[in-house]
Formats: structure tokens, C-alpha cells, sequence
């Protein structure tokens, strides 16, 4: 019977040699905020009900959202929301075959960035 040798493959390079790219933090990014989202519209959806359940419970939930930290979700998820969106637009234009380029590509991941603070200042300075 033939006598079977084990395979030296190499290790995958995972985080030791693989240097993260602005292209793949502005990906990760884009799902994180999606999923960000979902937290926060459960947030707002329970202080509604809550509106429409009783007065007790409305004050319990209202007291969360309107503190510190409901303040510092509700905030970031304005941000997410504009990142999602300009991250969305970006991703459009990829679909369009165009912007496919490293440098261009890494412009487009930077404006999605200053983009969306830009964007979440003004809009909280308006609010």
C-alpha cells in the first residue's frame, strides 16, 4: 500500500502580513452601520410602543432615550445613516463599472468618511 505524506501547505497570512486597506474598513464599515441601524430603529420602535402601551412605560423608556445614552446612540446612528447612504452611492457607482481604480477607490472610501461626519455635524447642528 502506498504510503500517504502529509501536505506542507503554507498558513493563511490572515492579520500577520495582510495590512489592512482603506477599501476593505470602508466595507466592513458599510455592514457594520447596517447592522448599527437595526439597533436603533428597535430602540425608536420600543419607545413607540411604549408611547401607546401606558404612561409608566412611556416614562421608563422615554428616561432611556433622551439620556446620555439613548443621547449617544441616536447621534451615532445619524452618522450611520449618512455613512450607509454615501456608502450606497459609492457603491452604485462601482455597479456602473467606474471608480474601479486603487486611487480613485481610496478618494471615494475618504469621502464617504469626511462625507458623513461633515454631514452629521449640520445635520445635528440643525436638530
Amino acid at each position: 500500500m502506498a504510503e500517504t505524506k502529509p501536505v506542507e501547505r503554507p498558513l493563511s497570512p490572515h492579520l500577520q502580513i495582510y495590512r489592512p486597506q482603506l477599501t476593505s474598513i470602508t466595507s466592513i464599515l458599510t455592514r457594520i452601520t447596517g447592522n448599527a441601524l437595526i439597533v436603533a430603529a428597535l430602540l425608536i420602535v420600543w419607545w413607540l410602543l411604549a408611547a401607546s402601551t401606558s404612561d409608566a412605560y412611556f416614562a421608563l423608556a422615554d428616561a432611556v432615550v433622551t439620556s446620555w445614552f439613548g443621547d449617544l446612540v441616536l447621534s451615532l446612528s445619524v452618522w450611520a445613516v449618512w455613512y450607509h447612504y454615501l456608502a450606497g452611492l459609492r457603491h452604485l457607482y462601482f455597479d456602473a463599472g467606474k471608480g474601479m481604480d486603487i486611487p480613485t477607490a481610496e478618494k471615494l472610501g475618504w469621502g464617504c468618511i469626511i462625507g458623513s461626519v461633515v454631514l452629521t455635524v449640520i445635520t445635528l447642528l440643525l436638530v
